[in-house]
């Protein structure tokens, strides 16, 4: 096994997809950090979640986060290379929400996270996709990201979220959606 570390990033800067280097504390590496940390989070929502079902969901929208993140790094020469988030995706996102949608009562106040374990964690998932979705826009606004279907993704995403925590508080085992699969990457 080769070496796992490489020591490039002692100086406090890190490589992009293309050419150049950014200081750690540049936004485009927080608006990574902040994606892979939504990826986390959403990664840990898939190992304690209760409805089977909506893992495959989970797991698609997590490898869309990987290709978020790849574009976003890249300089903008090489984005384009990396640019899978589409309009496609953001309607496979609404056709994810539609269904799940359908199938729980919407509540009539705000929810406060913690009726469950998995709920609250979808939550916190959630509140980092909307961290994201706050720094993409700063980065579009200052011409650092070139695809508005970035900003789409997350919204849709940080909703997907919100759907899911009534799911899975609602622990609806009986019914179980059919859920779009996701198009093969």
């Amino acid at each position: 096994m080769g070496k796992l570390f490489t020591r490039s990033g002692d100086d406090g800067y890190t490589g992009r997809l293309g050419e150049g280097r950014l200081p750690k504390h540049h936004p485009v590496i927080e608006a990574v950090g902040t994606l892979d940390e939504a990826s986390a989070c959403l990664g840990l929502v898939r190992a304690v979640i209760q409805a089977p079902e909506i893992t495959d969901v989970i797991l698609s929208a997590q490898r869309d986060l990987y290709w978020m993140m790849a574009e976003v790094s890249a300089d903008e020469t090489a984005a384009p290379k990396f640019r899978e988030i589409d309009e496609s995706r953001v309607a496979w996102l609404e056709e994810q929400i539609e269904i799940l949608g359908s199938s729980v009562e919407m509540p009539s106040d705000f929810i406060v996270p913690g009726d469950t374990f998995p709920g609250a964690i979808i939550s916190l998932a959630r509140t980092v996709v909307r961290k994201a979705e706050r720094q993409i826009a700063y980065l579009q606004e200052h011409g650092e990201v070139n695809n508005p279907n970035l900003m789409r993704y997350l919204n849709r995403l940080s909703s997907l979220c919100f759907v899911l925590e009534i799911y899975e508080n609602q622990n609806k085992r009986t019914i179980k959606p059919t859920l779009a699969k996701s198009v093969s990457r």
